[in-house]
């Protein structure tokens, strides 16, 4: 991937201001890489710091790079294992007013920051900054926008709105650190943290989205997540516990019982999936995650099956 003309130091105009980008990356050394040629190629005239911040695996040295007008640091997770741990080490290591989040399984098109900082700046009580996307799974793509340039905290509530997905954001340094909080690392396995980060933003400032799809997400093998139901449904019922409110939506409430009790007929506990499904129903007739677990369970048809059918469309459980 090959941006267009990347500033050196001497050409950097001083009304932008510096991204700091979070590449936190665990034993995929390939796929990083071309995470990282993708932020470097970006069409921004600012200067943009990386910090690609290796959990549980070894530091790769040679990515470093002093260009003043892309410099990449490489650092070890200091702090709790995991993605949260990560990303928060990052965070905390930068010193940019702006930083941004990116999987090391995605990839930005060129320009995504040059978008999002000119969003924000046409809103200048804004925090947090997501963008739609594109979706790749296993070579099928799909686009996958909100339909809405402002994210509400009631949005949030009623849907997750994976469309506005982590290595998207482009979040106000400070106000992470000292209002919204940084990544939370208690969540199991670091799964939601997404969510729960958006929850707690949109509490306090809707969330601005350049509805356009500026990142391309990898789903499917890639993913550390995929298919594993048992660390889902813990993550879920983590979710409940941090973020009540999430059942004052009937719909939300239907949603991820709904999901719950597709992740217990994935495991092949269909008692606990039929009683989800029965709560999701009962908040929400048409939720059809609810059905869908049902089917599941009933073993009419298998969760992979489900699964796949959704993520070709660029949709998830």
């Amino acid at each position: 991937m090959r941006g267009p003309h990347v500033p050196t130091g001497h050409e950097i105009p001083t009304q932008l201001p510096d991204v700091g980008v979070v590449l936190a990356t665990h034993n995929r050394p390939v796929l990083m890489r071309r995470a990282l040629e993708s932020i470097l190629a970006q069409d921004y005239a600012g200067r943009i710091f990386v910090m690609v911040v290796h959990d549980k695996c070894d530091l790769d040295e040679t990515l470093a790079s002093t260009n003043p007008a892309r410099t990449v640091e490489v650092v070890e997770n200091g702090r709790t294992s995991g993605l949260a741990g990560a990303r928060n080490t990052g965070v905390l290591a930068l010193k940019t007013p702006l930083v941004a989040f990116c999987d090391d399984d995605d990839t930005w098109y060129p320009q995504k920051l040059t978008r999002q900082v000119a969003a924000l700046q046409a809103v200048p009580d804004a925090e947090f900054c997501s963008t739609a996307m594109l979706v790749d799974y296993n070579g099928n793509e799909a686009v996958r926008v909100a339909g809405t340039d402002s994210v509400s905290h009631e949005d949030l509530l009623r849907s997750r709105m994976s469309m506005v997905h982590s290595s998207s954001f482009l979040i106000k340094r400070q106000d992470l650190i000292d209002g919204i909080g940084l990544v939370d690392e208690t969540i199991p396995n670091s799964m939601c943290e997404d969510w729960d980060l958006l929850l707690r933003a949109s509490t306090r400032k809707p969330i601005v989205n350049v509805d356009e799809p500026l990142v391309k997400i990898q789903w499917g093998g890639t993913s550390f997540f995929y298919q594993q139901w048992d660390v889902k449904n813990t993550a879920h019922k983590w979710m409940l516990e941090r973020h009540p409110d999430i059942l004052g939506n009937a719909v939300g409430r239907g949603r991820i019982y709904g999901q719950l009790a597709f992740g217990h007929a994935a495991l092949g506990q269909p008692q606990s999936a039929f009683r989800w499904a029965a709560r999701s129903l009962r908040a929400n007739v048409r939720e059809p995650r609810a059905v869908l677990a049902m089917l599941v369970a009933a073993r009419l048809v298998s969760a992979e099956t489900v699964v796949d059918r959704l993520q070709r469309k660029g949709r998830g459980i």
